[in-house]
């Protein structure tokens, strides 16, 4: 039985002591880091976080299993999606997922946006670990529940 490690990314600054902890992904079965470059990328460097103030739909989902939960935002114009942010609260694949989602969110159509799978969410990031493949299933969770809101 393998044993997973979970990179974590500590940031500390107070007015006596400022430093930063991290710890990396590795599946100790394989020896090999546990997620892709992109991953990590998009975890430690979250793109389009936050709401959209005037957003013209936003829905919110949570993972029952293990309490991840995305809220995503979407604004519109002339059919397309010209801005989408998140908020996500969970794993690392889910809030990498979350943010590869509303990037490439933007600029699509509303009928290419419901052509979007989870396994194209994985694979844009170069691949997810089975036992987190969960993170791209809530992206598009997510946006199965925002597009409906569209008009």
């Amino acid at each position: 039985m393998s044993t997973i490690y979970k990179q974590i990314s500590l940031s500390v600054q107070n007015n006596s002591h400022s430093g930063a902890l991290t710890f990396v992904y590795y599946n100790s079965e394989f020896d090999v880091p546990m997620f892709s470059p992109a991953v990590l990328d998009h975890f430690k460097n979250p793109r389009n976080p936050g709401d959209i103030l005037d957003a013209d739909a936003i829905a919110e989902v949570t993972n029952p299993v293990c309490g991840d939960v995305l809220r995503l935002s979407v604004r519109t114009e002339v059919g397309r999606i010209v801005e989408a942010r998140f908020k996500a609260q969970g794993c690392v694949t889910a809030i990498a997922c979350s943010s590869y989602l509303t990037e490439i969110l933007q600029g699509k159509t509303l009928d290419e946006a419901r052509k979007i799978t989870a396994q194209q969410i994985s694979d844009g990031l170069g691949g997810l670990p089975p036992a987190t493949a969960h993170g791209s299933q809530l992206a598009v969770d997510g946006l199965r529940a925002v597009l409906p809101k569209l008009k």
